[in-house]
């Protein structure tokens, strides 16, 4: 199938939401933010499309460590293709751009970062990028309409959504019985999750709580005004946004938490992962082993020195330093591999694939998914 027919029709499946399903917004004709709210929103309001890709500005490098600095120069040496091209990385802003803090001033990487899942599709399906950071159920998506043209390296990113209300009502899910949930994300993965484990605890969408969509998260946040015993679900990091807005406003519940005790089979809520070409893979191998140790590597700098993390994050116009210092201890950025990987994802996508099988391209991926390096 020649690229810009195949790019043309990821294309149709995420604005026409056969494959986001709507991602936010119940109407085909989505915004980018809310297709963009499966990636989980920086700031949950509508996004400039841009390449992001900051020229110029600090030099966030010096905000390094010497120690993290001196290791980033030996990795850029090994990361570097045969031929002395840097790896072309695409990113989402948000939690799954937020890992690479580290890689986004390395030479040896050139890192695009966009603002909404249809401006990296034809990336990825055109070799515009090796690799990319995506949402979990895309790199479903991807890897059934390029004829597994693609792998999955690693999970960055486990669930960033939350229930929050006004006051101390609710101490456990039993407490949300008889409320209204507000949320965005309707016939998406945000819809599907919630679903999931509000029946995994034993309680009824429509019968036990009231669910209703609002288009975007600011809806959700201006819902909660006007009704002060209703819940919302947002996701990381525009409930710290919200937070610093509204005093008022306290996070309840943790999705990921939720999730986690309701279900036996060993699945997680994933919400992002990387995945790499393989016509990138098998040219390069090497090379997308060094990616993976100075990823790893990114994502343990991030969660451990959260400042100069934030400050790189904000730099690179991701989020603001300040809300990424508050927001990257509840984001659950991650580096998960191998087996542990395979177990959570594939669970979760066939969680998805019950609800909605477009949500995953139509069938859950087979073993030749995963990565095994």
């Amino acid at each position: 199938m020649k690229r810009t027919k195949l790019t043309a029709i990821l294309l149709t499946a995420v604005l026409g939401g056969a494959m986001l399903a709507g991602c936010g917004n119940a109407n085909a004709d989505m915004s980018a933010d809310n297709r963009q709210f499966i990636m989980e929103n920086p700031a949950g309001e509508a996004e400039e499309r841009e390449e992001n890709k900051q020229a110029g500005g600090e030099d966030t490098e010096a905000l390094l460590p010497e120690e993290t600095q001196d290791t980033q120069s030996e990795d850029t040496e090994q990361a570097q293709t045969s031929d002395g091209n840097t790896i072309n990385i695409g990113a989402l802003k948000g939690p799954t751009a937020m890992g690479m803090a580290q890689l986004l001033d390395d030479e040896a990487y050139d890192v695009s970062i966009v603002a909404s899942p249809d401006e990296m599709v034809p990336m990825i399906v055109q070799g515009q990028v090796d690799i990319a950071a995506i949402p979990a159920n895309l790199s479903s998506v991807l890897y059934q309409k390029t004829e597994k043209q693609i792998k999955v390296l690693a999970a960055n990113t486990l669930g960033v959504l939350y229930l929050v209300e006004n006051g101390e009502t609710i101490q456990s899910i039993e407490d949300v019985k008889g409320k209204t949930i507000y949320a965005s994300g309707k016939g998406a993965t945000p819809e599907y999750a919630l679903e999931s484990v509000l029946t995994a605890h034993g309680i009824e969408p429509g019968v036990d709580v009231t669910v209703e969509f609002k288009s975007e998260h600011a809806e959700v946040v201006a819902a909660l005004a006007a009704d002060q015993t209703a819940v919302g679900l947002l996701p990381q990091p525009f409930v710290t946004t919200a937070l610093m807005k509204n005093e008022n406003l306290r996070v309840a519940l943790d999705l990921n938490e939720l999730w986690e005790s309701g279900m036996t089979d060993g699945s997680r809520l994933v919400t992002g992962v990387v995945v790499v070409r393989n016509e990138f893979l098998e040219n390069h191998p090497e090379e997308v082993e060094a990616f993976m140790a100075a990823y790893e590597q990114s994502v343990a700098f991030v969660n451990s020195d959260v400042e100069a993390a934030a400050e790189i994050i904000g730099a690179h116009d991701i989020v603001t330093a300040e809300v990424a210092k508050q927001a990257i201890p509840e984001c659950s950025i991650v580096f998960i591999t191998g087996e542990e990987l395979e177990t959570m994802l594939s669970g979760y996508l066939n969680i998805l694939f019950e609800q909605n099988p477009q949500t995953v391209g139509g069938a859950v991926p087979d073993d030749g998914f995963y990565y095994e390096g």
